[in-house]
């Protein structure tokens, strides 16, 4: 199943991180636990974010992929289940049955 994530690191935390050694090598060890998908970094709401695309075999699997971004950087997350475009289009029988009965 896949998971788009949010994660917004604090300023004040991101500050003191980036003003210290170990930013680059904490990011790293998170993202080698996590193992996304893929990855991108922004601003959003004027924090540092990320934005990443995680697989996940069931919803046990979730404190893997939340816990270390709370515990590393206070991180606050957002986590939303998203579809491929394979998924979308074995979907696509769902959708139209749903469309017929409501």
């Amino acid at each position: 199943m896949l998971f788009l994530m949010k994660v917004s690191i604090p300023v004040d935390v991101g500050n003191d991180l980036v003003r210290g050694p170990d930013m680059a090598s904490r990011m790293n060890d998170v993202l080698g636990h996590v193992r996304p998908e893929a990855v991108y970094f922004a601003v959003g709401d004027g924090q540092r974010t990320l934005f990443l695309v995680v697989n996940a075999e069931d919803a046990s699997e979730l404190p893997r992929l939340v816990e270390p971004f709370w515990l590393a950087f206070e991180a606050d997350i957002e986590v939303t289940p998203v579809m491929s475009q394979a998924d979308f289009e074995k979907a696509a029988v769902h959708i139209a049955e749903a469309a017929k009965k409501f």
